[in-house]
């Protein structure tokens, strides 16, 4: 196996556009899936969260492994993953566009549908985000490359979050006239078209060069018989999950907690020099409605400190190592999602405040995650000397479903445990009184309950081996290795 190649800046921005490009469809999961049910589709709380749990966790524990195991079994011209984003580009942007549009049918239609269109999406998507993710792992195996690859995608990442939470709910808005029906199916049409030219350009852009030697043969039985042994896949696999649960619930909890908490009034003061600034420049579509504005420049505060995180993110781990960074970067983080509990309706700069902390804390562990999980792949091969990556990356895609699925149905199940009253979308303009109940409830789900999965998390990794002084043993120990001839047979 040739020497392990430099990556030039080219190849890591084509490779970044592909976290970009499922960012645009994740991100909407995460942020509005839940909401677009419950408000905009017209599904009750309890079916809401039943397709959201049932549907995600069947993807999650049926389609990513076998998508896992698929993937590190296939050889072609271009390599075993890069085939998949090919291949997968078109029919993820069409699905996207399918499930978060409206058909005019009866409610257990409407049902019929959601699921259906739910389960293709999350099918496509792991058919295409799997084996990109598993990309990362191959596309070379030293590790300060490896960090450096992780920081670009995950700032690719923070802009298609910032699309989606900053600027899409009042661009719904203004598309639609005040109809959110029709302003997100004109959203997702454009999203779909620039993701899918995004994944066509991460594949024409980029290379695989950690290939397995000849002489590797492995069974699913051997892959499996690792993944046994693999204590660090078993804390990552963990971790994911919890930091997905927290995710996908205060994510998705934010529009309600704008809607039914926040004093309005006191977030129309907040923001209005910021209103009046951007209509200055041309930006009209924010002034359209005080509550989507604040959602989405509350969001802003966060990401655009978290790309300040994430621009920290590879400067602290090559120093310090990732375990640790991570460890105490998200310990951190999590208290200024906790203290959202002592926030009263009008604080609304406390909120502000919070929320930009927040962002550069967890922004300085976002690119490690990815990197961890792709050091537990070689763990796996210095322990095994057999490479298995994708299934490695599958298990972590596993947590990640089963994350943002139990994270968006405990949503919507906590919310009509306080009495939420869920949006018929048919009935436009007409204005629901919740009861009080759900302010506390929409309190409770952005502080307390999306605090403790990141706290365990914490905990988990007080167990993780591979700290900074293994980091360096196993690249040592592996590029020796990858320098020796294949022999064979």
């Amino acid at each position: 196996m040739k020497n392990i190649q430099k990556i030039s800046v080219f190849e890591k921005i084509g490779y970044s556009l592909g976290d970009l490009a499922a960012n645009l469809v994740f991100q909407t999961l995460i942020t509005y899936l839940a909401y677009f049910y419950t408000d905009i589709y017209g599904l009750k709380n309890t079916d809401a969260s039943i397709i959201m749990l049932v549907v995600g966790l069947t993807a999650a524990f049926l389609f990513n492994p076998i998508i896992g195991v698929l993937a590190d079994r296939t050889n072609s011209k271009w390599g075993k993953f890069r085939p998949w984003i090919l291949y997968t580009a078109i029919p993820l942007g069409v699905v996207a566009l399918l499930a978060f549009s409206t058909p005019n049918f009866s409610y257990k239609g409407k049902l019929i549908y959601a699921a259906a269109t739910y389960s293709l999406l999350l099918m496509l998507y792991a058919s295409s985000n799997l084996p990109y993710s598993a990309l990362s792992g191959v596309i070379t195996g030293d590790m300060g490359e490896r960090n450096s690859i992780s920081s670009y995608r995950f700032v690719a990442v923070m802009f298609a979050q910032f699309f989606v939470q900053v600027f899409m709910l009042p661009i719904i808005i203004y598309a639609g006239h005040g109809d959110k029906a029709a302003g997100i199916e004109t959203v997702m049409t454009w999203m779909a078209i620039v993701g899918t030219v995004m994944l066509l350009i991460t594949f024409f852009s980029t290379r695989e060069r950690i290939v397995p030697s000849v002489e590797q043969k492995s069974s699913l039985k051997d892959d499996l018989s690792d993944l046994s042994q693999n204590k660090p896949w078993f804390i990552m696999l963990s971790l994911t999950i919890l930091v997905f649960i927290t995710l996908a619930m205060k994510g998705s909890s934010y529009v309600y907690y704008f809607n039914n908490y926040v004093d309005k009034v006191a977030l129309a003061k907040f923001i209005s020099p910021v209103i009046s600034a951007l209509s200055g420049v041309g930006i009209n579509f924010f002034g359209s409605d005080p509550v989507s504005a604040g959602f989405g420049l509350f969001n802003a505060g966060g990401i655009i400190f978290m790309i300040v995180g994430i621009s920290l993110s590879k400067r602290l781990a090559d120093k310090y190592g990732k375990r640790d960074v991570y460890k105490y970067g998200l310990l951190v983080a999590t208290f200024f999602v906790f203290d959202f509990i002592l926030f009263k309706p009008d604080n609304v700069l406390l909120m502000f405040g919070s929320q930009i902390l927040h962002g550069f804390f967890y922004g300085i562990t976002i690119p490690i995650l990815w990197a961890m999980i792709a050091d537990v792949a070689d763990y796996s091969e210095w322990k095994t000397k057999r490479r298995a990556t994708a299934i490695i990356f599958s298990a972590m895609m596993v947590g990640l479903k089963a994350g943002l699925s139990i994270g968006g149905a405990l949503v919507a199940w906590i919310l009509s445990l306080y009495g939420y009253i869920a949006k018929n979308g048919a009935a436009a303009g007409h204005e629901i009184i919740q009861p009080e109940s759900v302010a506390d409830g929409a309190k409770l789900l952005v502080s307390i309950y999306p605090s403790i999965p990141f706290l365990i998390g914490v905990g988990l990794l007080f167990f993780y081996v591979i700290d900074k002084k293994m980091e360096v043993k196993i690249e040592a120990e592996l590029k020796a290795r990858r320098k020796e001839p294949a022999h064979i047979d």
